[in-house]
């Protein structure tokens, strides 16, 4: 047996399919993963560095894993977003890493480890847009029920604020039947669930089959046995197609979940952002799935104190987010991003200025939650079971109106066995901001 390694990964679920990939790799060819970086000979950190704060967690998580070089660890390898950005400032100012692995080299992590162990400084880093072969193994990192399902890589559609097209490179597709696969694969072992990722899914196939194809590879998924929930992350509004919308509305196991980032509402700031759509055309989609699916979720984010916002312009998200009412809503202060166009913006918004935005579009979203969350009284839910809470004495689970980690959850009392990943009926009795109680029916 080779040496024993341990894998932190941090940042979005597309990094945390790559550092399961990795995993998969090591595992095949003979090495140990072990959960606890105590016990590990090689330490991985997959880093993200996307926004300002990720970038120093994951610094932070480096300099806790180069800790254990004191004890059993002989390697300490950095790969990810933050590897790849800034490859030179990890080899001067962080001595305690042995290789460097960019965004596009992560299947080259076996040849890292090889080679460093041989005394080589292992750096692979600046090909953002390499694709990874098909058919690699993978090894979940998420509950055996639950998987994401990454359909692309990259992003090109270059907002001023963002480094994505950096760091992972254009957009970049993949195929239909190389998708369907792993699918099929992922549902062999027991997946109920598949989480669609992508930095913008809706433009899904533009690259290889000449149009948004996301409606015609739903129409593959929902064929494959087992697959119960199908649900997708990361709409762009512009991109939001006819046909989309009504395959979503046709099939079940879609859940009528629409994660659609706006950023904001003032058209001037949109523009600023180099966004690609209007305040209106935001509200023309979200009506349309509305009206197609009644009960649908619509889970959004926005960004507060982007450069020249004014008092007005804030004003106008905040009156878009309190009429529009959206299920669920994450708030980011703007993170000044070096090498992006927006950084050089001379309008720059003061900290205390964005930490006050931010607070009052919290506090807002917060009432509309509760009161959307009081809506299910009384109601029946589908809820996929995920584990037992021993300070509350219930059982705990998601919607389909809740994805993994970033939403609510839904509580429930039962005399009936369960185990995680079932599928049952619950009925809602109580509800708060964020989490919904009820019993199984």
């Amino acid at each position: 047996m080779k040496c024993r390694i341990a894998l932190m990964s941090l940042g979005c679920a597309k990094n945390q399919t790559d550092g399961e990939i990795m995993l998969g790799l090591l595992a095949d060819n003979g090495y140990e993963i072990v959960p606890e970086p105590d016990d590990a000979e090689v330490i991985i950190v997959n880093t993200c560095g996307f926004i300002e704060s990720a970038k120093q967690e994951s610094i932070n998580a480096i300099l806790q894993m180069a800790e254990y070089k004191n004890n059993n660890c002989k390697l300490l390898i950095a790969t990810g977003c933050l590897a790849e950005r800034y490859k030179d400032d990890i080899l001067l100012d962080l001595p305690e890493v042995d290789a460097i692995l960019g965004t596009g080299d992560y299947d080259r992590i076996c040849d890292a480890i090889e080679s460093t162990f041989a005394g080589e400084k292992y750096v692979k880093t600046g090909e953002p847009d390499r694709n990874a072969p098909e058919c690699l193994p993978r090894i979940l990192s998420t509950p055996p029920y639950t998987a994401y399902l990454k359909i692309a890589e990259g992003c090109s559609n270059n907002c001023t604020y963002c480094a994505i097209p950096m760091i992972r490179g254009k957009f970049r597709s993949r195929r239909i039947e190389d998708i369907v696969n792993e699918a099929r694969t992922l549902s062999q072992n027991g997946v109920k669930e598949l989480i669609v990722i992508a930095q913008d899914t809706t433009r899904y196939g533009t690259d290889i089959y000449g149009r948004p194809s996301l409606d015609k590879l739903l129409c593959e998924l929902v064929k494959i046995d087992g697959i119960e929930w199908i649900r997708l992350h990361y709409f762009y509004a512009e991109a939001v197609t006819d046909e989309l919308v009504k395959v979503m509305a046709k099939y079940d196991k879609i859940c009528s979940y629409i994660d659609m980032p706006i950023q904001h509402a003032s058209n001037k700031i949109l523009r600023r952002m180099a966004r690609r759509t209007t305040k209106e055309e935001m509200t023309e989609k979200i009506t349309a799935f509305r009206n197609a699916m009644p009960d649908c979720t619509i889970r959004t984010s926005v960004i507060v104190g982007f450069p020249g916002e004014t008092e007005e312009d804030f004003r106008e998200l905040y009156e878009f987010v309190r009429e529009t009412e959206f299920d669920r809503l994450g708030v980011f202060a703007y993170s000044q991003e070096e090498g992006t166009p927006a950084a050089k913006f001379e309008d720059q918004i003061s900290e205390d200025i964005k930490a006050e935005r931010l607070d009052k579009i919290m506090t807002l979203q917060q009432g509309i939650s509760y009161e959307k969350n009081k809506a299910k009284l009384g109601k029946v839910i589908d809820v996929i079971v995920e584990g037992y809470d021993e300070d509350n004495f219930l059982f705990y689970g998601r919607s389909k109106a809740d994805s993994i980690e970033i939403d609510g959850l839904v509580y429930f009392a039962t005399e009936d066995e369960v185990d995680a990943g079932d599928i049952i009926k619950v009925k809602i009795l109580d509800a708060d901001e964020y989490d919904l109680t009820g019993t199984r029916v």
